[in-house]
């Protein structure tokens, strides 16, 4: 499910609502620009969003950290479902649910867009403001959480301990584990590294590059919400329609950026076919029954000659969605390690877009 693992990220359990020394004058108060605006004479917006990947690549998660601060995904999930018990009531009218949604909608991107500009501008009031933004970068980019999570779902299946592998990916995605045999659950690892790379790391660096901090935290937010209650479920289907269109709108070019840079990186990993991850994907990615997931997950299935998505079991019933390329649909464990290349590779390369972008900025 698009944007799960991010909430389990943010927290140990996915039950609850869940990943220089530099002085200078203030920076000019005005909107974000394109690429955002740093401190002058400090460190620059896309500088600081390099040393966040580096320094999330080092640490990842910190549950030390939120275990005595809520982490900000937390407090974007605990709102929501706040909200949508209290509003998102059966005795109202399918219509009447979907003006809620949608007015729940808008006031969690109001709130999460001040809450960007409000640390945006404590940022630029604090000599060493810019730690603030760098902080909050490491914490909402989720590339070491997720290699770390996919990782623990192989680890217990390489032993051929099928329950603890069940248990594993059951932390990051939404489906029925207990339908789950190994091949199951080593296609669900896969296909949760692929689309979580859009969601977790591409789409949150994406929006951060375009609109700085409150771009950030609107995108988190919106795929927050669409994690929690943007399901085609009979409670969820009207209120959480808003928030599962708005998460599509803002994840059109980032997933079909994740699924080039998926395909890309299939060009150095051992065993893989770049040819095939792009003939794939752009065969297959609109066979998924979202208008994004498609596109990495088919990448992902190409490059490693998987078969992908296709038949599933979630608690409220069965999918019966089309197969995403031809390969073979028994993935074993060491498929999961594969994937786990292409994914760093690919967070290697949408690494490599930021510095050519801090390069380019800087010669021009």
């Amino acid at each position: 499910m698009c944007g799960r693992v991010l909430i389990d990220l943010a927290l140990t359990e996915r039950q609850q609502p869940h990943q220089f020394q530099i002085d200078g004058p203030r920076r000019p108060s005005h909107a974000p620009a394109m690429v955002p605006i740093g401190l002058a004479g400090g460190p620059e917006p896309l500088a600081l969003l390099l040393a966040a990947l580096f320094i999330d690549a080092l640490i990842g998660d910190m549950p030390w950290l939120f275990r005595a601060v809520p982490h900000p995904v937390a407090l974007a999930g605990g709102l929501t479902g706040f909200l949508e018990r209290r509003l998102n009531r059966e005795r109202l009218s399918e219509a009447a649910r979907r003006a809620l949604g949608a007015l729940v909608a808008a006031l969690m991107i109001g709130l999460a867009a001040a809450a960007g500009w409000f640390a945006t501008e404590l940022a630029r009031a604090l000599t060493y403001g810019w730690l603030i933004e760098l902080a909050l970068l490491v914490v909402l980019i989720a590339q070491r959480g997720l290699f770390d999570h996919t990782r623990a779902v192989a680890r217990p299946l390489e032993a051929g301990d099928l329950e603890a592998a069940r248990a594993a990916v059951s932390h990051i995605v939404g489906r029925d584990p207990a339908q789950l045999d190994r091949h199951g659950v080593a296609r669900a690892g896969i296909e949760s590294c692929a689309e979580n790379f859009s969601d977790g790391v591409v789409a949150p660096v994406f929006w951060y590059v375009l609109l700085g901090l409150p771009g950030l935290f609107v995108y988190k937010t919106v795929n927050t919400m669409d994690s929690m209650i943007g399901y085609r479920s009979a409670r969820h289907l009207a209120f959480g329609l808003a928030a599962a269109r708005l998460d599509d709108v803002l994840n059109v070019l980032p997933a079909r950026l994740s699924g080039l840079l998926l395909a890309l990186a299939a060009l150095i990993a051992p065993g893989a076919s770049p040819r095939r991850a792009f003939q794939v994907m752009w065969r297959d990615a609109g066979k998924h029954r979202s208008p994004n997931a498609g596109w990495p997950e088919a990448a992902m299935a190409g490059a490693l000659g998987l078969a992908l998505a296709g038949p599933r079991h979630y608690a409220d019933g069965r999918l019966d969605d089309p197969w995403l390329g031809d390969g073979r649909p028994r993935a074993e464990a060491r498929d999961i390690a594969r994937a786990l290349f292409v994914f760093t590779v690919a967070c290697l390369l949408n690494a490599g877009l930021i510095a050519g972008l801090l390069l380019a900025r800087r010669v021009l």
